[in-house]
């Protein structure tokens, strides 16, 4: 165990606090057993270290352990709680418990046998997350992290400390919002990289590998994850990227399930549970005009990507824009509201707000009839009345 108090302290030492996520302070850390649950390279591991260094104090009482440490090959996670314990540990942070067999169920004998621990847990195989709730039930508080806002990526890379702002804010007072940050920076000179590379942290590390790296967290997900934690058939994983690559490349797309179905060469209701695997591991959003009665194999009304990161790594040169912008916009009001595809306009928020989305020329003729409709246009500064910069909405976290 020393060596994991070793590996601990290095890392502690190395972690920066110039820019920390939102989520931090959204977290109850209060709380016994707290999970935490996003993608690969969404910052996960940094959160903990953060919160860490920040928070708690530097002594024997807290340790961050990465279950993909080879000291956990060898060594049971129960046996490496009953030590910590016994040392006087009150913080136990896992992260990556993904990686080791059996975990959700040894954490929840950790948090039935050791009430004095605190324990926090990540996880990048959301599958697996999904997964565990059964055993972790009425004891873990789960939480979801998102990639970075374009509010977030401003701060990171600008060094800056713009305010979040709710929807309700923006929508009443977006002129004075749009004031107050231009006095602090020009959106637009950042907007088509956040756009493009800003989504996962990692893009700070080896930019030009950032898309390298992206392609081969999507493989990841396709190729080992689907076929083993949702039973989907490795055969038609060719026929997937071709999917994603055609929505990637289409205006906002309204899938015919029956053809896709039929294109893939599998039936219908096992095409749209694998829509919906796919939704899970965050690589596809699905749209429906009334969420509140899904079930689970019906089509959806319209099919994006889940971020715009993901259009750009496979499709660099024929993305949609048109697709680009709708897709930002779900992206960041998914987080924290409800988003249905209505009857008129592009998007239906909280059951009470119309959008429609385009660029500088768009009218909102479609919506002119409905009450509480906006338009979110893209490549201005400043928006009037019911006309709101697009690059605003991604203030909301």
């Amino acid at each position: 165990m020393d060596t994991l108090f070793e590996r601990h302290s290095r890392q502690i030492a190395h972690t920066s606090l110039d820019f920390t996520r939102g989520l931090m302070d959204k977290i109850n850390w209060n709380a016994r057993l707290i999970g935490i649950r996003g993608a690969r390279g969404i910052g996960k591991t940094t959160l903990l270290l953060q919160y860490i260094k920040k928070y708690l104090p530097g002594d024997l009482s807290v340790l961050y352990v990465s279950l993909d440490n080879i000291w956990c090959t060898e060594n049971k996670l129960v046996d490496l709680a009953d030590a910590f314990a016994k040392r006087g540990g009150q913080y136990l942070f896992l992260d990556e418990v993904h990686k080791y067999p059996d975990w959700s169920r040894e954490i929840k004998n950790i948090y039935d046998d050791y009430p004095q621990l605190k324990v926090v847990f990540t996880g990048s195989s959301l599958l697996e997350i999904l997964n565990a709730r059964a055993d972790l039930s009425r004891r873990a508080i789960v939480y979801e992290m998102q990639g970075l806002s374009f509010r977030e990526y401003l701060n990171m890379t600008q060094k800056k400390n713009l305010s979040i702002y709710s929807l309700e804010e923006i929508l009443e007072n977006h002129l004075n919002i749009s004031g107050k940050v231009l006095s602090e920076l020009k959106p637009f000179q950042h907007f088509d990289t956040y756009l493009k590379i800003g989504y996962y942290p990692f893009f700070q590390e080896i930019p030009e590998l950032y898309y390298t790296r992206l392609e081969e967290v999507i493989n990841m997900i396709l190729e080992i994850e689907l076929p083993q934690l949702r039973g989907v058939d490795i055969s038609y994983i060719p026929k997937i990227k071709q999917l994603l690559l055609i929505t990637a490349e289409s205006v906002p797309f309204i899938p015919n399930v029956t053809k896709l179905s039929e294109r893939i060469g599998i039936n219908r209701n096992t095409f749209t549970s694998y829509l919906r695997f796919l939704q899970e591991t965050k690589l596809i959003s699905l749209l429906y005009r009334d969420i509140s009665g899904i079930t689970k194999l019906q089509k959806p009304d319209k099919l994006y990507l889940d971020n715009t990161n993901l259009i750009y790594a496979l499709s660099p040169d024929n993305a949609n824009f048109g697709n680009v912008r709708e897709t930002f916009f779900l992206n960041q009001f998914k987080y924290a509201h409800r988003i249905e595809y209505p009857e008129q306009g592009d998007f239906f928020v909280d059951e009470k707000y119309m959008f429609e989305i385009g660029g500088k020329s768009k009218t909102d003729r479609q919506i002119s009839e409905t009450k509480n409709a906006f338009v979110a246009y893209d490549g201005v500064e400043y928006g009037y009345g019911n006309r709101i910069p697009l690059w605003m909405f991604g203030f909301l976290y």
